[in-house]
């Protein structure tokens, strides 16, 4: 999943290099995202037949040539194309790796197997732009040691996976599958919308640090440190694992709508920061709104999957997966363009103010919800 955002600081060298706009940066991200969905969509439940250690194999491959191409990146098109085999590697693991690490949990472990799985989604995430933020800013060549040292980390990932037993019983051959789309069964449906209506408002967020949050540091603030833009982006995700850490303390069904609450917080903080042109606002978005995406992906994840049956549930959190990556690239492109017409800013305040009556609205159905079935 590092691999997955490990673009983010250099997409101002990138756009030196190559030369295009604002809007271009927003729109080869979203290509990711697309990749994700497509991926969701098509062979989200495949993990469900034919096994989830070849599913994550191809995943790790996947990842690889993204890296690759990245290597030989020097035209927008190659930068897609990267973007895109990104994008099904994290398609491929997203429901298939949660399901496998719910799977592998011990007996009664079921509680932290779910932080696992999520944290390390979450930590994935963030670790990508802190790994190459530090590489691009103090190391030589910039834009080839950063996939180079991803290329290492995914043949050790590779040589793991082959140890790992396999969790499902009758596997079928690879060759086997079929594109078929995730499906809900019908004891999951009661849960799935509030869940998904919370993944979207969280991760919209998530993809604005990722995307365009590099540019406001250069040219609103004028902060040009590629890791110190890592880093900022890293504390985004930093702060979504630790929110899961307080999903025990307030039970799932609690904690997606108060996660919407800090969301709430958050996206008022970021909107400070736009409006400010201040770093401290923002800093504390990327705390406050991670850590409010944290509680409700965590609880939104632990809701479906417990009412999932064992041969559903990697197609149950591809679903799941599928709705929270419309919310990272719909918003953002949203936001790519805005930013000719209005500006920087004032695009990144439209997409605040259009978030937080997301987040609330799905809250308020969230409470309603809860008070109906108390």
């Amino acid at each position: 999943m590092a691999g997955t955002t490990l673009p983010t600081p250099l997409y101002g060298l990138y756009q030196d290099r190559i030369g295009f706009s604002e809007l271009t940066v927003t729109v080869v991200f979203a290509v990711y995202a697309f990749g994700v969905i497509g991926v969701l969509l098509l062979v989200g439940n495949v993990s469900d037949t034919v096994g989830r250690r070849p599913v994550l194999l191809c995943g790790l491959v996947c990842s690889a040539c993204s890296a690759v191409v990245f290597l030989a990146a020097d035209s927008v098109a190659l930068l897609c194309l990267g973007r895109l085999l990104s994008g099904l590697s994290a398609g491929l693991f997203t429901g298939a790796a949660t399901a496998y690490v719910l799977e592998l949990a011990p007996p009664g472990e079921q509680g932290r197997a779910g932080f696992v799985a999520t944290a390390a989604n979450m930590g994935g995430l963030g670790c990508g732009p802190l790994l190459s933020g530090l590489l691009s800013q103090y190391a030589p060549h910039p834009l080839v040691l950063p996939f180079v040292a991803h290329l290492v980390l995914l043949a050790g990932s590779f040589g793991v996976v082959l140890l790992l037993p396999e969790t499902v019983a009758g596997t079928r051959p690879l060759r086997t599958a079929r594109p078929n789309r995730p499906e809900l069964p019908p004891e999951v449906r009661r849960v799935f919308v509030p869940a998904g209506i919370a993944a979207f408002a969280g991760f919209s967020l998530l993809g604005l640090f990722t995307s365009v949050s590099p540019a406001f540091l250069a040219e609103g603030l004028g902060v040009h440190n590629r890791a110190a833009v890592g880093l900022v982006v890293f504390t985004a995700f930093l702060a979504s694992t630790l929110g899961q850490l307080l999903v025990p303390r307030f039970g799932t069904a609690r904690a997606v709508p108060l996660g919407c609450l800090v969301l709430i917080v958050g996206l008022a903080l970021l909107a400070g920061s736009l409006a400010w042109a201040a770093l401290l606002p923002l800093v504390l978005a990327a705390l406050t709104g991670g850590a409010g995406q944290g509680m409700g992906l965590r609880g939104a994840v632990g809701e479906v999957a417990a009412a999932s049956p064992a041969e559903h549930r990697g197609g149950a959190l591809s679903a799941l997966f599928v709705v929270a990556y419309f919310g990272i690239s719909i918003p953002v492109i949203g936001v790519g363009l805005l930013t000719g017409p209005l500006g920087l800013a004032h695009a990144g305040l439209v997409f605040a103010a259009c978030m937080a009556v997301l987040a609330a609205a799905s809250g308020a159905y969230l409470l309603r919800q809860a008070r109906a079935g108390a």
